[in-house]
């Protein structure tokens, strides 16, 4: 008998835990209730367009206009993190990589005794020589210029920074290798500038200045 009273009561103190519960969930429910606002507290516009991004247009630097200018100290200074790898002097013996004496201008994986890697081999197609334009590509990426190349630097994306080494690439060997005339068409353009008119069309008649052109036309003598 005393052991069915056991059994109920704990079967009653699992009812009454179960209803306490219940009846806080209820209660607090109601007290701390919360309606949605009505509206939006703060609003960002942020268009598709924006969100998305527009595409970055950047221009290849204008050597006629940089090179002459470019700080060879520092140049020399970023080829620091080149020499573990690089010789860069006259007659020197290649290193991991090749020498690198002469190297603007000099055609690609030409150096003497450098087992070049098939990927920079086929790299000639694209790339004959060394030009500014394949040396600034290649130092910003090396493998995504070159994919397969056996070069494992991650590439140098400051441009002043790359511009200076190239400068002082250049000045070690290269400097047969002419600098190009300035280029507009590379030079960023300035803010504010008003951009030219279009000229008319040949055959095409200029515009007029409104009243005044016609009156000029209507009181104009009939052709013989």
């Amino acid at each position: 008998m005393s052991g069915d009273l056991k059994w109920n009561k704990i079967f009653g103190a699992g009812l009454g835990t179960v209803f306490a519960i219940l009846v806080v969930q209820q209660v607090a429910g109601a007290i701390y209730k919360t309606e949605p606002p009505e509206k939006m507290g703060y609003f960002v516009d942020a268009p598709e367009a924006a969100a998305a991004g527009a595409a970055e247009v950047v221009l290849p630097p204008d050597w006629g206009t940089i090179l002459p200018v470019a700080d060879l100290a520092a140049g020399e200074a970023a080829f620091a993190r080149c020499q573990a790898c690089h010789n860069i002097a006259a007659g020197g013996a290649n290193q991991i990589g090749p020498n690198l004496y002469g190297v603007v201008g000099r055609p690609v994986a030409s150096h003497a005794g450098f087992a070049y890697s098939d990927a920079m081999k086929g790299h000639t197609a694209v790339d004959p020589a060394w030009s500014l334009d394949a040396l600034d590509h290649f130092i910003t990426a090396p493998g995504r210029y070159v994919p397969g190349t056996k070069m494992s630097f991650a590439g140098l994306r400051d441009t002043p920074t790359r511009v200076n080494l190239i400068a002082y690439l250049r000045s070690q060997g290269s400097t047969g290798f002419p600098i190009p005339a300035p280029d507009p068409a590379r030079q960023p353009p300035v803010p504010g500038a008003a951009e030219p008119e279009a000229a008319p069309a040949d055959g095409a008649a200029a515009p007029t200045d409104g009243v005044a052109d016609t009156a000029a036309v209507q009181t104009a003598p009939a052709a013989p």
